[in-house]
């Protein structure tokens, strides 16, 4: 009875979720997220915030988050995986909505505690994930893809929302440029990408959404009223890092693993 209950929640969870997003989008009449609170949150609003097409992505994100919220309603071999995951997974879900509204209502003030609450419950996520595996193919895109997506895009979301907090306090910088600040944020999150494609042993999600959004920050500073080239190459030099190192843990990670195999079967494998 309690693993029904706990995939009710996740999946009432999911709609709460994306019915905020699409209210938080502005579909249904209200204001874009990008134009709430002022601008706050607008592309031309910190140096270290992603173009307006950066947040397509959402759209992929959503679609998964549904897809692992039906996938979980039904008896799988992931089973035991998805009752470690139903509280973390509610949670983000819920965090989510959360955010978009103390946008909408322009307590950018708020959005700050709760996106950072959302990052650490991602993080979280992911650790369940990375000490479990997934029964095949399916588990492994709907689920591991879905939230390694979500984090991603979650620690370069949780950049912005902090620089544009910062902007609107009215927090100048110490007296460092706008140029400094946006190469440091920018350094930052490229390390946080290399430090996922390690700990996560090279998983593809994470990355590729972090580098997504670091392209559109690379994007939004060659162009309009926050030009800015050093944090353009700084965002494109991230990207690329956190991409390359992803890579080439991937490849050992799968090395190791071919290595293991042959060696089981009674072949020498040099260490």
């Amino acid at each position: 009875m309690q693993k029904i209950w706990k995939r009710i929640a996740v999946a009432v969870s999911a709609v709460v979720a994306v019915v905020g997003a699409f209210v938080g989008s502005g579909a249904a009449g209200g204001t874009p997220i990008q134009d709430a609170a002022g601008g706050a949150l607008s592309a031309s609003s910190t140096a270290i915030a992603p173009d307006g097409p950066a947040f397509s992505i959402w759209s992929v994100i959503y679609v998964g988050l549904l897809a692992y919220a039906v996938r979980q309603c039904f008896r799988t071999a992931d089973d035991a995986r998805h009752a470690q995951l139903a509280v973390p997974a509610i949670l983000s879900l819920l965090l989510n909505a959360a955010w978009i509204l103390s946008v909408q209502f322009g307590f950018l003030w708020l959005s700050e505690p709760i996106i950072v609450a959302l990052l650490v419950v991602l993080v979280w996520t992911f650790r369940i994930l990375r000490r479990t595996r997934p029964a095949g193919i399916v588990g492994a895109i709907v689920t591991d893809g879905t939230f390694g997506l979500y984090l991603g895009w979650v620690c370069v979301a949780t950049a912005a929302n902090t620089a544009a907090v910062l902007t609107a306090a009215g927090f100048r910088g110490f007296g460092l440029s706008q140029d400094v600040w946006g190469v440091l944020v920018a350094a930052v999150a490229g390390l946080v990408g290399v430090l996922l494609a390690v700990w996560g042993r090279g998983r593809l999600g994470p990355v590729a959404s972090l580098a997504w959004g670091l392209a559109w920050v690379a994007v939004a500073r060659l162009d309009g009223p926050l030009v800015s080239t050093p944090t353009a190459v700084a965002a494109v030099v991230a990207a690329a890092a956190a991409v390359v190192v992803t890579v080439v843990v991937r490849a050992r990670v799968g090395w190791r693993g071919a290595a293991a195999r042959v060696g089981a079967g009674g072949v020498r494998v040099s260490a």
